[in-house]
C-alpha cells in the first residue's frame, strides 16, 4: 500500500545526495527506477505507489501528484520533507541524518544508493531518454495521456515468466488488500 511518509523519505534521501535541490522530473524518474529495482530484487516496491506511463516516461502516480500539489499531504508526510515545486525544481525542507529515515529499511537505502550510483549523474532528459530507449520496456507511449503500468507488466519486462509475473503481482495485490483491511479498522 502507498506510504506517503516512506516516499517522502525516499525523495529526501535522493535530494540530499544531489545537494538538496533537483528537477522534479529527474526525481520522479529516480524514484520510479528505485521502485523498479526493488521489484526486481524483492518482488515489492518501496513506495507501494501505482505506476503509470506518461509522455516523459514511467512515474509513481501518487508521488507525482504530491510533487505537483494536486493532492493534500498528510501530517509528517511529503510537505514536511519536500518543498513545493517551483521552476520545475523541488528541494529539501529540512536537514536530516540517516536515523531520521525511520520508514526506510537498510535494503531500501541500498537500492536508493545503487540507483543514485547508476543514474545520479544523468540529467532529467537523459533519464527520460533512458526510460524511452527500451531500458524500461513496460513503458508505452500514451500519446499525450496516461496508461497504467501493472506490476505484472513490470515483472515481465524484468524477465520473469508469465506465471512468475502473475504470482508476484498477485502477492502485491494480496498485501495491498490486507493493508486496506487494517486501514479500515
Amino acid at each position: 500500500m502507498f506510504n506517503e511518509r516512506k516516499v517522502a523519505q525516499m525523495a529526501a534521501y535522493m535530494l540530499k545526495r544531489r545537494g538538496g535541490t533537483m528537477s522534479h522530473l529527474k526525481l520522479i524518474k529516480l524514484l520510479y527506477l528505485a521502485d523498479r529495482s526493488s521489484l526486481a530484487s524483492y518482488g515489492a516496491s518501496i513506495s507501494g505507489d501505482t505506476f503509470y506511463s506518461l509522455p516523459n516516461g514511467p512515474v509513481l502516480s501518487r508521488t507525482l501528484n504530491l510533487m505537483a500539489g494536486v493532492i493534500e499531504s498528510e501530517a509528517q508526510g511529503w510537505e514536511s520533507w519536500i518543498s513545493d515545486r517551483a521552476e520545475h525544481q523541488v528541494s529539501l525542507r529540512k536537514d536530516f541524518d540517516l536515523n531520521d529515515l525511520d520508514y526506510l529499511s537498510k535494503a531500501d537505502i541500498t537500492i536508493l544508493d545503487s540507483i543514485w550510483q547508476q543514474f545520479g549523474a544523468m540529467s532529467r532528459w537523459q533519464l527520460v531518454n533512458y526510460t524511452h530507449d527500451g531500458n524500461c520496456p513496460e513503458w508505452e507511449d500514451p500519446n499525450g495521456s496516461s496508461i497504467t503500468i501493472t506490476p505484472t507488466r513490470i515483472f515481465s519486462a524484468l524477465g520473469k515468466s508469465n506465471e512468475e509475473a502473475s504470482i508476484l503481482a498477485s502477492e502485491i495485490e494480496a498485501a495491498k488488500s490486507i493493508d486496506r483491511l487494517f486501514a479500515s479498522l
